[in-house]
């Protein structure tokens, strides 16, 4: 049977994850930068030989090591800069992955938060209840308003006083009033009452003598005077 069908492979290693794939290409891009460093210090060696070489054969042969020190260079950033890549679409990946365990995370738990809010308005939040304590509300808070109305009835003041009849009554009040002024007036001497003449005498003494409401003289100050 073996030999119709073959043999199963053995399986393979695992493969690596997003992490040990990103600390390998780290490693390898930190070995090209140290290289391409090495490379840098050897080419200033060269640039200042070149600096103080005045022979001509001499100056050509540290040229030609200079240029394939700067070749070395060359392919070491190139490489670097293709595991730079590789980093980069690494990062993206475990970026993904994460993003994604995240969203899967979040719908979980929405759809337990849905099944326990459908189950707890299904059995301890009815509708009808709501609607029939709402309107219990209403209902009382109707009659506190009716109490407060009769708690702040004037209970001395009869409810048949005709509006008309206290206008009356107050204009008589008012008739009253007026006939006690006067009568009071009435009731205090002459000499007594305010005077309508000025607090100062206005004129020389004897060119006009005032007359009182009864024809009797009186003085600048209103007092009677002798005759």
């Amino acid at each position: 049977m073996n030999r119709v069908f073959g043999r199963k492979k053995a399986p393979g290693p695992p493969a690596p994850s997003l992490d040990e794939a990103s600390g390998s290409v780290g490693n390898h891009m930190e070995s090209m930068d140290a290289k391409i460093a090495q490379l840098d210090k050897e080419l200033k060696v060269y640039r200042d030989k070149l600096k103080t070489t005045k022979s001509p054969a001499v100056k050509k042969n540290i040229q030609k090591r200079a240029m394939e020190v700067l070749k070395r260079k060359r392919m070491y950033e190139t490489q670097r800069d293709q595991l730079a890549g590789q980093q980069f679409n690494i990062d993206q990946a475990a970026f993904g992955i994460e993003s994604a365990k995240a969203s899967v995370s979040t719908v979980a738990a929405m759809k337990s938060a849905n099944l326990e809010l459908k189950k707890t308005i299904k059995n301890d939040l009815k509708i009808d209840d709501v609607d029939e304590l709402a309107d219990d509300m209403a209902d009382l808070m109707d009659e506190f308003q009716e109490i407060n109305e009769a708690l702040s009835r004037n209970f001395a003041t009869p409810d048949d006083i005709d509006e008309a009849d206290l206008e009356a009554e107050l204009d008589m009040l008012e008739d009253e009033l007026e006939d006690d002024v006067l009568e009071e007036e009435s009731a205090v001497p002459s000499y007594l009452q305010a005077s309508s003449l000025p607090a100062h005498p206005t004129s020389a003494p004897g060119a006009k003598v005032p007359v009182a409401a009864g024809g009797q003289k009186v003085d600048e100050y209103g007092l009677p005077l002798e005759t």
